[in-house]
């Protein structure tokens, strides 16, 4: 759990909430996930996507965002799930991780959450099978679990550099 913690920690954070972890929560399916409240830029409502030839098949394509051409990852794809109709709740959460500005399709954006350090333990080794390396971690709620993603991971087997 530590490791988590100095991992959020690690990103640049310089706020002092104590022990609480702020996350932006979204819905892929059934299953809630959390990323660090820090490196979401905006959400925005589901826009134009124009597909991009041989691209990988979890990049959804590019949007044009006040000038800038963003590309946006099909979270869904990404973790071998079936694709679904896009619907009045999908959104895209546009998030800066380190030079890059990426936009995630998420099913649903939940709400904006601080949770306590000491709620988010190691995944366990059984969840392997499912992409263990993009998941820092599992927030244990009252009645739910959220698992918390690794961005940084998640985004480094895909070059989004454009060459």
């Amino acid at each position: 759990m530590s490791q988590i913690m100095e991992d959020m920690k690690g990103q640049g954070h310089d706020e002092h909430d104590g022990d609480l972890i702020q996350l932006v929560t979204f819905r892929i399916g059934e299953e809630e996930f959390g990323v660090d409240i820090l490196a979401v830029q905006e959400i925005i409502r589901l826009m134009q996507i124009t597909m991009v030839p041989r691209a990988p098949a979890f990049i959804e394509g590019v949007i044009n965002l006040r000038g800038k051409v963003i590309p946006v990852i099909s979270m869904r794809t990404r973790f071998n799930m079936p694709v679904l109709e896009h619907d009045s709740n999908t959104r895209i959460v546009v998030m800066e991780l380190g030079q890059k500005i990426v936009g995630f399709l998420v099913d649903g954006v939940s709400e904006v959450l601080r949770i306590p350090a000491g709620t988010v333990e190691d995944p366990p080794p059984v969840v392997a099978g499912i992409g263990s390396e993009y998941i820092r971690g599992i927030g244990k709620l009252d009645d739910r679990l959220l698992i918390l993603l690794d961005l940084d991971n998640l985004l480094n087997d895909i070059d989004l550099s454009g060459s």
